[in-house]
């Protein structure tokens, strides 16, 4: 009995949550995530046009639909997550039905019967007179892609701000790394998309395309056992009601005001105290712009007893509940800037792939699937993101003082222009593609031309360069400058730009061809006028990015107070900030 009150037990320390062990399995759910939806993208035109019989321009479409319906379900799943579920249980409810889906497309992709008979006559193609999918045909196949489409936005919604929640923004050591976070999970969405488009995409097209969609349902259903497993060391966000309510308040309360004339005073509207606000809450100072909104926030008076007499969200808001609404009506018009970038990225998913098929694809006596093509511009940015982070970031905070080397503002007008200079020279390719074509008469036949593939290599580099600078830079502006209350919805918000993108991919699709008498109608890529198209998009896009500049210098960034015992000012904080992936 001596023995044993002489030992010193210690008690067990609790682990500590959050970090960079914490976001290891963020990294490897949202990279498997990227992975399986990025081979079935690049896949589906394939897909479409050979096992379901669709015309060139109706397989382009049906795939940007499904593109964008997936990044525009990415708000739904934001807003389950703010609002009802955490971010953990977000990825991993959406993430079943993603494996759902990529499940029923493998069955019917190994099912002849529930696929239309296979077209291979040239003439047929072309003259779109091959059989027709039936409707319940077509029922399994727009079924398991919605589901896929739904899963993955969901996924896309959760994850990145559940590893972003690794790090405290209130610590300055912590804030400080969230923008090489973001730069991290970049780097694992690449690496996550180059494998779907080598290793997913090889089996697709040499053990058929039923193995190819049961790999992806059995590796996100992997990646959601490895995400529960990290359960234990996540800081989980705690739900906070509707942010979308917070800002229809605003709207409401500010319409109800709207004769009320402003105090002269400041400190007159209402305002949380420090007392009174949740830990995790921020106090926002008021700013200049919208000032119609600030009427949210006057206190009416009883005129009989002197007193206030607004009561409740719908009758009075706070200074910091409107300046978060505040924020989300300028972040507006900079994802809009943002959005025609992401229709020139739908057309090199979608008419470059076609182009790889009537392009020599040998490497010796091995033959390059034309949907791997986009690992080009993969393996570029795998290089590129450690080279910006370790290099670039540290060299650039020299001079500029942000911990970030430039500001976000910055870092996405550099994608923009990279990707109109893409758009040239995807124009430039085209046309030498077609000039080889006509040269060696093979403009009505299939036949691989005798140009390399890798000449679409140029365009799908340059674009990669611009999406690491663009996407990045608003995955990080978005979260760091959203409320605490909405980090996940304004995360969406830089998906739903490809989404919107997606969807006007389809729309300038269809304009072109009727304004124009059919540049891309012909279903020949050797008789239609994509050079042209390349060209309109790279002169919208010079136009895109003007807009963009009077965006970006009009956009405030928020200012928060904070109580000046809580912020510890240190070299380590504000001067060579390194971030470990392990």
């Amino acid at each position: 009995m001596r023995m044993c009150r002489d030992v010193n037990i210690e008690p067990k320390q609790p682990p500590r949550l959050g970090g960079n062990s914490a976001t290891l399995f963020v990294y490897a759910m949202a990279g498997i995530d990227v992975m399986a939806f990025f081979a079935t993208g690049v896949s589906l035109v394939t897909y479409f046009y050979g096992f379901m019989n669709f015309s060139i321009t109706k397989s382009a479409t049906a795939v940007t639909n499904f593109m964008g319906t997936a990044f525009m379900l990415a708000l739904f799943g934001a807003f389950l997550s703010d609002t009802y579920l955490s971010r953990f249980k977000t990825c991993v409810l959406f993430g079943c039905f993603e494996v759902v889906g990529y499940a029923l497309l493998a069955v019917q992709a190994h099912f002849r019967q529930l696929r239309p008979f296979p077209c291979k006559d040239v003439l047929l193609i072309q003259l779109n007179q091959c059989q027709s999918a039936n409707k319940g045909q077509l029922a399994i196949l727009y079924v398991g892609l919605y589901l896929v489409a739904i899963g993955t936005g969901g996924v896309k919604a959760a994850a990145p701000p559940l590893g972003a929640d690794q790090y405290d923004e209130k610590d300055p050591k912590e804030a400080a790394k969230l923008s090489s976070y973001f730069n991290w999970l970049m780097f694992f969405l690449t690496t996550g998309a180059l494998f779907g488009v080598t290793f997913i995409v090889w089996i697709g097209e040499n053990q058929g395309w039923d193995w190819s969609f049961a790999v992806c349902s059995i590796v996100v259903g992997l990646a959601i056992l490895f995400l529960t497993m990290g359960k234990s060391l996540y800081r989980n966000n705690v739900s906070n009601g509707s942010p979308l309510t917070r800002i229809m308040q605003v709207f409401f309360v500010a319409l109800r005001n709207r004769n009320l004339p402003l105090p002269e005073n400041e400190h007159e509207l209402h305002e949380i105290h420090d007392k009174e606000a949740r830990n995790d809450a921020e106090i926002l100072r008021k700013t200049d712009q919208f000032k119609f909104l600030d009427r949210a926030t006057i206190m009416r008076t009883d005129q009989n007893t002197s007193t206030s007499s607004a009561h409740g969200p719908w009758k009075l808001c706070a200074v910091t509940q409107v300046e978060e609404t505040k924020i989300v009506v300028r972040m507006l018009p900079i994802i809009l800037s943002t959005v025609f970038m992401n229709t020139c990225l739908a057309q090199l998913q979608t008419f470059t792939i076609q182009q790889s098929t009537t392009m020599n694809r040998k490497i010796h006596k091995f033959e390059v699937p034309g949907a791997s093509i986009p690992a080009i511009p993969l393996l570029f940015m795998i290089i590129l993101i450690p080279i910006y982070e370790r290099v670039f970031i540290p060299i650039a905070r020299k001079f500029t003082g942000i911990p970030t080397g430039i500001r976000q503002l910055q870092r996405i007008g550099a994608g923009l222009v990279l990707s109109a200079v893409s758009m040239v020279v995807a124009a430039i390719v085209e046309k030498h593609r077609k000039t080889v074509a006509i040269k060696h008469s093979m403009v009505e036949t299939t036949t691989p031309l005798p140009m390399s593939v890798f000449w679409l290599g140029y365009q799908y580099a340059i674009f990669g360069l611009a999406d690491m600078f663009t996407f990045v830079g608003l995955m990080d502006f978005f979260y760091s400058e959203s409320a605490s209350s909405m980090k996940a919805l304004s995360t969406a918000i830089s998906w739903s730009s490809l989404a919107i993108g997606y969807y006007t991919s389809s729309v300038v699709v269809s304009i072109v061809n009727k304004v124009s008498g059919g540049w891309l109608d012909n279903n020949n890529l050797n008789k239609d006028k994509l050079d042209y198209f390349y060209w309109l998009l790279a002169g919208l896009s010079v136009l895109n990015f003007g807009f963009y500049l009077l965006c970006a210098s009009w956009y405030k960034y928020k200012k928060v107070d904070v109580n000046p015992e809580d912020v510890v000012l240190s070299k380590e904080a504000t001067g060579k900030i390194e971030m470990s992936i392990v």
